[in-house]
């Protein structure tokens, strides 16, 4: 059950990763506040790679599980996601869906963009949000001349994360902080990060055994 749920948690983790970069609503706001200044970093990535690991820390500051991997991102909305064994996971987007390879269940799960966004508070900045500021409190803060802090709180109740607070060194997303709503903190730290490099469409793509059950998720 930790497993299965430490799976769920870097999925979570991988599809708010497809919103952070692929959406446009964020550019919305208003060009003096602190979501406008996050979204002036974003809007130069066309393509983002990097390895990360990430750690998932408990309530009481015990380190629950670390994993390690590497993701591609790619305007418009083109995404791959990947961790390594103990618990691996393939994760890929299209723009339109989102799959989820998981090779000990032996199990591909297919998710519908939109629906994903409606069912998973994560994907705080997907294109179904008009304005940032009604639905998050976003605050930001200049740690150094290299290095800017932003941190975003929902203000519904029904959120399953209670903070994210994403970190920049000379305009490089170098970390990400999620706390959720058990107390849980799950940080990824991006290493070997190469922005605007070319990618291939055909790297977004997941491949698996014949015989893979996939299970479409209509919402």
């Amino acid at each position: 059950m930790q497993e299965l749920f430490l799976k769920r948690l870097t999925a979570l983790v991988a599809t708010l990763m497809v919103a952070v970069f692929f959406s446009s609503s964020l550019m919305a706001a208003n060009k003096e506040s602190s979501a406008a200044e996050l979204a002036s970093l974003l809007r130069s990535y066309e393509t983002y790679q990097a390895d990360f690991i990430q750690i998932v820390v408990s309530e009481n500051g015990n380190n629950v599980q670390e994993t390690r991997g590497s993701l591609k991102a790619k305007r418009p909305g083109l995404f791959y996601w990947e961790t390594r064994a103990p618990l691996s996971q393939f994760i890929a987007s299209n723009g339109e869906t989102v799959e989820v390879y998981d090779p000990d269940l032996e199990q591909v799960t297919v998710h519908n963009l939109d629906d994903q966004v409606q069912t998973t508070p994560a994907l705080l900045l997907s294109g179904e949000v008009d304005n940032l500021e009604e639905t998050y409190r976003v605050s930001g803060r200049k740690i150094s001349d290299d290095t800017r802090e932003f941190t975003l709180e929902p203000k519904s109740e029904d959120s399953l994360f209670v903070s994210l607070r994403l970190t920049f060194f000379k305009d490089e997303l170098q970390e990400m902080r999620m706390q959720d709503s058990l107390s849980q903190l799950s940080v990824l730290s991006f290493d070997h990060i190469r922005l605007n490099e070319a990618v291939e469409t055909s790297a977004f793509s997941l491949e698996y055994p014949e015989g893979t059950d996939v299970i479409r998720d209509e919402g």
